[in-house]
């Protein structure tokens, strides 16, 4: 359930900022850090493809997949928690990668990414207990 909220809550904030990196709202209201410094360089798109709409997609396999995970015929599905838990990882690992960016090549601040960067952490410390289904040692 846990991994369910927070993903949803995921899932919001990538798509603001992929409304926001196709133009269907204003400018970023940030507040603190270069919002648009950071959404506006080379490394928020990957071709023709929003980093956001990368972490949007990310964050809806991570919240589908933990619902599917809550029903009764599937709790213990060994499956569905490789790939939240391998997801989970994925997605912390590449944040990671784009914090880096942030700090060493682009020099600037986005809250929306830092937020997003922390939040996928704790999907990530949330799917920790998965491994133990993975390894099929859990019964429940």
């Amino acid at each position: 359930m846990a991994v369910a909220l927070l993903s949803l809550a995921g899932v919001f904030l990538a798509f603001y900022l992929v409304a926001h990196n196709l133009g269907w709202t204003p400018p970023l209201l940030c507040g603190t850090g270069d919002c648009g410094i950071v959404q506006s360089s080379s490394h928020a798109w990957v071709g023709p493809i929003p980093v956001s709409a990368i972490g949007l997609a990310g964050y809806l396999a991570l919240f589908v997949l933990s619902l599917m995970g809550l029903q009764e015929s599937m709790a213990r599905s060994r499956l569905i928690a490789l790939l939240l838990f391998g997801g989970a990882l994925a997605g912390v690992l590449y944040s990671g990668y784009l914090t880096y960016l942030e700090a060493a090549v682009i020099k600037a601040w986005c809250r929306y990414c830092v937020a997003s960067a922390i939040l996928i952490t704790v999907v990530f410390a949330a799917t920790i207990p998965e491994v133990r289904r993975i390894r099929g040692m859990g019964s429940g």
